[in-house]
């Protein structure tokens, strides 16, 4: 079975990890962050699994009362670089599942017969799974931001006052380390939800880019090692405790256009993004969105996504800043 951690932070700012063991935390002793815990793992040049095992102790605690708040500690985002956080790049893929195409088509089709966006979707379908060893076509890459984006499970995810919507993208995301002779280790994989702002990209899809500089969320828990063959998950939207909106989704290797090792290999081929000692967070791509299918967030909706095999749901609420757009000017030095 594949290994859980989870990172958590009291109200004195200490930080701990611990290996979830169904409803009870266990402590990972001697590593106050899964970056730590993965050093070692390189400088033992042992793997990130025995490395756990290496460090567990009998401390334990309770998952369900921090899980649901009722504790003095609080979950943080399963991977974060507890140093310099712009040493974390948070990226991503889109157009790799089916239902991300039809969902872009439907914003930019505007009585053309095909997009922009389904050209680039059939390529993947053509090209973007090569045989082993091969190099297939470039799926669609963006750039979220730093690690200062990153929301944990509980957390807003926040509509900025110049921003015109904030609407989820629940799909999974790949965690990573670049060792010292740069090459990228993957630590594993997180559920996620990529929050965008698709009403801005709706009106010409150049503006994608700027629609992905959004805060973002992962978590609760990082997966080691987990099964990506084929996995199911569930995306859902309530208002008042009330469901607005859910989806079954399907991800992993067999959903998708590309291949995980496709994807893997376009985001790593930059030499910038094989810096030693960096963190990359790289989402997969979302296989359907609420506001494709007509739906309005407002303040105080609570977004969650799920996958089988992935650990517990990541839940966060929406918050939407009132106030107008002030001007940001740069000044002469």
């Amino acid at each position: 079975m594949s290994m859980r951690l989870i990172q958590l932070i009291n109200a004195h700012n200490e930080r701990r990890v611990y290996h979830i063991e169904d409803e009870r935390l266990r402590l990972i002793g001697q590593h106050t962050s899964i970056y730590s815990l993965a050093q070692a793992a390189l400088a033992a040049e042992a793997t990130l699994a025995g490395t756990i095992v290496n460090f567990l102790t009998s401390e334990e605690l309770d998952y369900d009362e921090i899980y649901e708040g009722r504790s003095t500690w609080r979950i943080l985002p399963p991977i974060d670089h507890p140093i310099e956080a712009a040493r974390c790049l948070v990226s991503g893929t889109g157009l790799t599942h089916k239902g991300s195409a039809e969902n872009r088509q439907a914003m930019h089709a505007a009585g053309a017969a095909v997009t922009d966006s389904m050209r680039m979707f059939q390529l993947g379908l053509e090209g973007g799974r090569p045989a082993p060893g091969q190099i297939g076509v470039s799926p669609e890459w963006f750039y979220k931001g730093p690690g200062t984006i990153l929301r944990a499970h509980g957390e807003s995810l926040e509509v900025p006052a110049y921003a015109e919507d904030g609407g989820e993208e629940g799909e999974i995301a790949g965690v990573y380390l670049i060792d010292a002779a740069g090459l990228p280790r993957r630590l594993g994989m997180t559920v996620g939800n990529e929050f965008s702002d698709h009403r801005f990209e709706k009106k010409n899809y150049l503006y994608l880019a700027a629609s992905k500089l959004r805060n973002c969320a992962i978590g609760p828990e990082l997966v080691v090692d987990p099964d990506y063959t084929s996995v199911i998950g569930q995306v859902t939207i309530t208002r008042e405790d009330q469901t607005i909106w859910s989806k079954k989704i399907e991800t992993g290797d067999a959903a998708m256009s590309h291949s995980l090792e496709n994807m893997e290999h376009h985001h790593f081929k930059h030499d910038a993004h094989r810096r030693p000692g960096d963190i990359h967070i790289h989402f997969f791509g979302a296989a359907a969105l609420s506001f494709g299918e007509g739906v309005e967030v407002r303040a105080g909706d609570i977004m969650e996504v799920s996958f089988a095999g992935f650990g517990r749901p990541l839940r966060n609420p929406v918050s939407i800043d009132p106030s107008a757009e002030k001007q940001v000017r740069a000044y002469p030095l």
